[in-house]
């Protein structure tokens, strides 16, 4: 078996490293954060939380009430609508300013 010289070992793991790099920052977001208006206070995140566990798909919902922010954890390789997403944070009685996920940033109430 041929024996490696230290500069090309280098470079074979320098190059794999920038292979890897590259396939790690073109990842799509796997999660989607929604920017909730005057979620306050902890019951305020809590039924939030209900109607978002509701929507068939949805793993994971934490919510950073200083931020205002609900992160939403989809099921593996399962999309989740984002109009259905919005949907729900207004059957909790909030408004969204600002929904950021797989799908694309929306303002307003998507479509789809």
């Amino acid at each position: 078996m041929k024996r490696l010289s230290r500069r090309t070992a280098l470079t074979a793991l320098v190059g794999s490293l920038t292979l890897v790099g590259t396939a790690f920052a073109q990842a799509p977001v796997a999660y989607t954060t929604i920017r909730v208006q005057n979620m306050h206070c902890d019951a305020c995140a809590k039924k939030i939380a209900r109607k978002l566990y509701a929507v068939p798909g949805v793993v994971e919902v934490r919510a950073d009430v200083a931020k205002n922010i609900a992160y939403v954890v989809p099921q593996k390789a399962k999309p989740l609508s984002p109009r259905t997403l919005w949907a729900s944070v207004e059957a909790a009685g909030f408004k969204v300013a600002r929904l950021d996920g797989p799908q694309g940033a929306f303002t307003a109430k998507p479509v789809r």
